[in-house]
């Protein structure tokens, strides 16, 4: 983190304004809405500071120095002068005053960034003085998606703040409630304007004690093959609203910090042949933090419910009474087959798919090879790496030719992904001399040959 945020109170402080332009206009305007006192030093001023209120806004016309920084809060310097902008960020600094200077990052002890104000909510947005157009389109993208009575919903909630403490001696016990209130009606009234109502639901709700519910819930999310924007909305929800998160290790760093990242974070993660917790033990927890009255996340790469035992976990959960929802994700066979440039089916080249695992159960694979000899249909390994020689060897074996084409698809979606097109006879050897590593997606099948005038991503 670059910069450290913070919001400050400014109600009757003095903040000095260094310039009497344009920009040092909507600097003066900003800071008088926070209830600030601005005290303008320049030779010259706009006309525009007329319009600002004679009890907030002073007008000092003086060349700049160091005794008008007595008792500041706050310095702004905004003149077309480095030199003088300059003397302004020195004079400040040694004086300890927080000091910007428009435009000169390198001046700067502390940025303003651009504000979303929603009061009580405000809410700032700063790409560290690198791009203020970026730092204008992420606001637009927030501000579109905000309710427009998000500040009544906090003034709302704030005036209940004491009831609730006084209600609940528990931290846990009023987060609860909170949270309980949250996912209730209470906000959707206030979105239209009904205060009122919303309060009647806030006291029915405080005097129901509606911390209680003792049984949390299980969220079962698909964490897609890699690539966080490949994540649905309600996953993303979901992930921000866990108490706790248990992930697998083909959840990348990516998506995992989408997380909620205040929650407790726990890796119960797989590799080939190794289990870092055995997957009873998972259903176990999952159990035990939802009788806790947690909310959990459980993470796992791609889709949970192709070959991510998902199934296995919630009917553990259902058996245990346990409320769960599932979130579909993409699947490592149509995300890594996208960004390859590799369609699953396509006209002429194949009708259908298949999805196999390459996981090796006593060194072997139970498949039945005769019947995967199809050359209209694209087959799909998942954790097909280790087993990549016997693949090759026995789909060989039954009647598939040598010359099939294979891709090996490693780290797909993501910034790392790596492609091996190739042959079944010649695949081995090419990902052994570029040391593909897990997890790597095996397509198989005459849709690779599109890869070459298809492909996009790398």
């Amino acid at each position: 983190m670059d910069y450290f945020p913070a919001f400050l109170d400014l109600t009757d402080k003095k903040c000095v304004i260094v310039g009497g332009g344009e920009v040092a206009h909507r600097k003066t305007k900003a800071v008088i809405r926070s209830g600030a006192k601005a005290y303008i030093v320049s030779i010259e001023f706009s006309e525009k500071f007329k319009d600002f209120p004679e009890e907030s806004c002073f007008l000092i016309k003086d060349e700049f120095n160091s005794k008008h920084l007595i008792d500041a809060t706050l310095v702004i310097a905004a003149t077309d002068s480095f030199s003088i902008n300059k003397k302004v960020s020195y004079e400040a600094n040694k004086l300890g005053i927080p000091v910007n200077v428009v435009d000169e990052p390198s001046l700067c002890s502390f940025i303003m960034p651009a504000l979303i104000d929603k009061s009580p909510v405000i809410i700032g947005i700063s790409t560290g003085g690198n791009s203020p157009v970026l730092t204008r389109k992420i606001k637009e993208i927030i501000e579109v998606s905000l309710p427009s009575n998000i500040g009544l919903l906090s003034k709302v909630m704030g005036s209940w703040r004491q009831r609730v403490k006084e209600r609940f001696n528990s931290f846990d016990r009023r987060l609860r409630f909170w949270e309980n209130l949250m996912d209730s009606d209470v906000p959707e009234l206030v979105f239209k304007n009904k205060p009122s109502l919303a309060n009647q639901k806030i006291e029915e709700q405080l005097r129901n004690d509606s911390s209680k519910n003792t049984i949390g819930e299980v969220y079962l999310v698909g964490g897609g093959p890699g690539d966080p924007e490949l994540l649905t909305l309600k996953a993303l929800r979901l992930m921000y609203k866990c108490d706790v998160v248990l992930y697998d290790r083909l959840v990348s760093k990516e998506v995992l910090g989408k997380v909620r990242p205040d929650a407790d974070f726990i890796s119960v993660g797989k590799s080939e042949s190794k289990h870092t917790v055995e997957q009873h033990k998972i259903n176990e927890m999952l159990i035990l933090l939802a009788k806790e009255g947690k909310k959990v996340l459980r993470l796992k790469g791609g889709d949970p419910f192709i070959f991510g035992r998902g199934g296995e976990e919630i009917d553990e959960l259902a058996k245990s009474d346990i409320p769960f929802q599932v979130v579909p994700g993409v699947t490592a066979a149509s995300g890594c087959g996208s960004y390859a440039g590799i369609p699953l089916t396509h006209r002429e080249h194949s009708q259908s798919v298949r999805f196999l695992t390459g996981h090796l159960k006593d060194g072997k694979l139970d498949i039945n090879w005769r019947s995967l000899n199809n050359k209209q249909e694209t087959l799909v390994f998942y954790m097909g790496l280790l087993s990549l020689p016997t693949i090759c060897e026995e789909l060989i074996k039954h009647g598939m030719p040598p010359a099939m084409p294979i891709a090996a698809i490693e780290h797909g979606t993501t910034n790392h992904q790596r492609v091996v097109t190739s042959t079944l006879n010649k695949i081995c050897q090419e990902v052994s001399v570029l040391e593909l590593k897990s997890p790597t997606t095996l397509i198989i099948g005459e849709v690779v040959k599109l890869r070459g005038q298809l492909s996009w991503f790398g």
